[in-house]
């Protein structure tokens, strides 16, 4: 059922993956604002289908909402293998895959009402993303 906390829910998804996407975006990364914003968004409606699937039957399977995380795990999994490739003597895209792999996992938090873990995550993954580069850059001259 469609209710103003699920457009919440929603709308918050979109908001913290294009929060993390805007970093990324701005480091000019293979996946910016708008891949962030759409994994984090379709990891949250993935789980509250679930939830709502999971609610609507009775709810006698627990299992069946942690393969939908497992399945939003492994989805973006694979879209994270896209990105990540062996360039001259070193590994590209590792940073962006994991970045979109946090973001399903926000979005996934916010699926099932964890609020402040997911701003908390949010605002974490951007401190590492952003704070973390300038840190190596400065300590190991890279760029």
């Amino acid at each position: 059922m469609l209710s103003l906390e699920t457009l919440f829910q929603l709308f918050l998804a979109a908001l913290l993956g294009g929060a993390i996407g805007l970093e990324r975006e701005y480091q000019r990364k293979e996946a910016g604002l708008r891949t962030y914003i759409l994994v984090c968004l379709g990891a949250a409606l993935f789980t509250i289908i679930g939830v709502e699937i999971f609610n609507s039957f009775g709810g006698t399977k627990s299992h069946d909402l942690i393969r939908i995380i497992q399945a939003v795990a492994i989805g973006v999994g694979f879209i994270g293998a896209g990105l990540i490739v062996f360039k001259e003597s070193h590994v590209q895209g590792l940073t962006t895959a994991a970045g979109l792999w946090v973001a399903a996992a926000v979005g996934v938090a916010l699926g099932v009402k964890l609020y402040f873990q997911a701003l908390f995550t949010t605002f974490l993954t951007i401190g590492v993303l952003a704070g973390l580069r300038l840190l190596e850059e400065k300590l190991f001259d890279q760029k």
